[in-house]
């Protein structure tokens, strides 16, 4: 079957991440389903390695590409330093478009304290767009790692809302739709600004959360929504989940573009908010922490023992956290000839 736009099907990426050897004892955390970044050990510290492309969004895509890529950093506990980026601009393009980009990500850049040094630039054929990859690295402490090792009992805790990322993004590649469907133009200038503000970086949340307790796992979602992510976390972890639906902090500019669009918030693009797996003796602390950092925060779950599975509890119902194939923006996008 053909595969479709968006991340790899689950069991297709686990295959072919269990035929990456593992060679070099240096290689803390390597490549494996659910893990955010590759860890590496440097002697006295960890260094901190990960890599995501931004495909889809044309409009400030440099910054889009910082802050996804230290949000992984900052996931695993690290301090996100180094950027490398590597452009692809599509034919045709002029030399504004090149220096908007790098102005974007200079900016972006400055605001975290990280250096960007080096990458590539090239005119590919093929495109209509640009698209950004980045390379991040970073550096944390050994006694300080946050690895994927949730356990049942811990409590669930969520940032900011769902899905700030897919909304803002929405709000610029389907303007023309939204506005048809009788979004109003306050609305739809609220759901693009949700870029800036609360933004899509949960760089201060984990490093608040990192201050105050050590979490047991933390992730950010980001292709295929809250629900994937949650997913992920689960399976990196080899737990089960039990989410309420009611505690999920949805923001109301992403119902308003969700409901208008037939779209479903917990399988749309939802970088800006981080997951957290904490002790439940440590819920009132890290909440405390976050909200002294500014960070809005609510517990969402529970970790259980990895039989009772993945559920959802919706109204007091409760079902199977629904698994989506691929992320509703790309799905909106390509049905939509967007």
């Amino acid at each position: 079957m053909p595969l479709s736009i968006g991340k790899l099907p689950p069991d297709l990426l686990a295959r072919l991440l269990g035929r990456v050897p593992a060679t070099d004892p240096r290689v803390v955390v390597g490549p494996r389903p659910g893990v955010d970044a590759a860890v590496l050990d440097m002697g006295d510290r960890y260094l901190i390695a990960t890599t995501d492309p931004i495909t889809f969004v044309a409009e400030r895509i440099g910054r889009y590409a910082v802050h996804v890529n230290a949000n992984d950093v900052a996931v695993m506990g690290g301090t996100p330093r180094w950027l490398l980026a590597t452009l692809l601009l599509p034919p045709g393009c002029t030399p504004t478009l090149p220096e908007a980009i790098q102005e974007q990500m200079l900016a972006a850049c400055a605001e975290l304290g990280i250096s960007l040094i080096g990458g590539h630039t090239e005119i590919t054929a093929g495109l209509d767009r640009p698209i950004v990859i980045g390379t991040m690295l970073g550096e944390v402490d050994k006694d300080r790692l946050v690895l994927p090792a949730a356990r049942p009992g811990d409590r669930l805790i969520l940032t900011k809302g769902i899905a700030v990322e897919g909304t803002a993004a929405l709000a610029v590649e389907a303007a023309d739709a939204l506005r048809a469907r009788g979004m109003d133009a306050a609305t739809l200038a609220r759901a693009a600004a949700l870029l800036e503000r609360p933004g899509i970086s949960v760089v201060a949340d984990a490093r608040a959360l990192c201050a105050a307790v050590h979490p047991h796992a933390m992730h950010d979602p980001t292709e295929g929504g809250l629900a994937t992510a949650l997913r992920e976390l689960a399976q990196a972890c080899g737990v089960g989940l039990r989410v309420g639906w009611e505690r999920i902090p949805v923001l109301p500019e992403t119902r308003a573009v969700c409901a208008a669009l037939g779209l479903e918030p917990l399988g749309l693009l939802a970088s800006g908010a981080l997951i957290a797996a904490v002790a439940p003796e440590d819920e009132g602390t890290a909440l405390g922490a976050l909200t002294a950092a500014g960070v809005p925060a609510a517990v969402i779950g529970a970790v259980t023992p990895p039989d009772e599975g993945l559920m959802l509890v919706r109204g007091g119902v409760a079902t199977s956290l629904p698994a989506f194939a691929r992320d509703e923006l790309a799905r909106y996008l390509e049905e939509h000839g967007t």
